[in-house]
């Protein structure tokens, strides 16, 4: 009896164990991008920042949202458009940080004649749904006065294809111009099949800012490592920023395993810098933009000042010293 009182003590210590690691796991979401990378590379460091991480991979920012509103993460790195939507429609999200700005260009194809977006007037052009770029689409239209559908009878006809897709149609001469993200336009233009027509920050929106979100749950009832992963997001990050041989090296070889070269890189953050800071304002002109387009048909979009919490990041930043 004593025997099984002590293996049943064993078992029970070794359970309780096993949840307890299980509750220090960080969950993180994140997408396969030049300009996502610091966010990965926070998994690398995370022993040091006293952490443990696991990341998954996700095709675009509103796969993140699923998967958050399915339990299953705790944190997302996303577009600012897929974390709106996602709040709009309920996802008990914060926006914590941003971590890149820009990521978008106007590609087309050389023979295509395509030298601004009023020549877009006609085409067909490739997007990927529910993407910012997207919605940076839709606004360079609108500045123009250009109608749009999913089919023939507007003034541009769109194409929805995911990221890798885009390069193909516009290379098989599918689409005559793709609204793309990094590092995917920086190989078009490199590999000789693309054109850049503009990098389409010149609307209300500016540069769009990618965001780093964080559940409310994580946010307010596991608070020490919210407060340590914060602080790990914003050393990758620094690191990132100022160690730009290291960076190539994860993004070219860990990240894509040799699928992108270095001057792909190169390029692909120069059109997207990595960065630290966001504000209620860009999301709340993020937001404005999105309900007049329909990107999303939100019913009642969020409004910033209520989900916009930076407060962690400031802190971060201040104990690591970084402006």
């Amino acid at each position: 009896m004593k025997r099984l009182n002590s293996l049943a003590l064993a078992l029970l210590a070794l359970s309780f164990g096993t949840a307890q690691a299980a509750d220090d796991v960080i969950r993180l979401g994140n997408l396969k991008l030049a300009h996502f990378a610091a966010v990965s590379y926070i998994k690398e460091i995370a022993p040091k920042c006293g952490i443990k991480v696991e990341e998954a991979t996700f095709a675009k920012g509103l796969d993140v949202m699923q998967a958050i509103i399915a339990g299953e993460l705790d944190v997302g790195a996303t577009a600012s458009e897929a974390a709106v939507s996602g709040r709009a429609k309920g996802v008990p999200i914060y926006v914590v940080a941003g971590f890149a700005s820009g990521g978008a260009r106007l590609v087309a194809r050389p023979d295509a004649g395509i030298k601004s977006v009023s020549d877009l007037k006609g085409k067909k052009v490739g997007v990927t749904r529910g993407s910012i770029q997207e919605l940076l689409l839709a606004a360079e239209l609108g500045k123009y006065k250009l109608t749009s559908a999913d089919a023939p009878g507007k003034d541009v006809h769109i194409i929805y294809l995911s990221y890798p897709d885009l390069n193909q149609a516009l290379l098989g001469k599918n689409v005559d111009a793709i609204m793309q993200t990094e590092p995917q336009s920086s190989q078009a233009l490199n590999k000789g099949f693309g054109v850049e027509v503009i990098k389409p920050y010149d609307t209300e929106i500016g540069s769009p800012i990618r965001t780093l979100v964080m559940t409310e749950k994580f946010y307010k009832e596991r608070r020490p490592l919210a407060e340590k992963f914060m602080r790990c997001f914003v050393e990758a990050t620094k690191t990132f920023i100022d160690n730009k041989a290291l960076a190539e090296k994860y993004v070219t070889q860990t990240v894509f395993k040799g699928q992108i070269t270095a001057d792909d890189f190169q390029d692909a953050i120069g059109n997207s810098p990595y960065s630290f800071d966001i504000t209620p304002a860009h999301i709340q002109i993020t937001t404005d933009v999105m309900h007049r387009y329909g990107i999303a048909k939100m019913a009642t979009p969020p409004v910033a000042t209520d989900w916009v919490k930076t407060d962690l990041l400031e802190a971060a930043k201040k104990s690591l010293n970084v402006k």
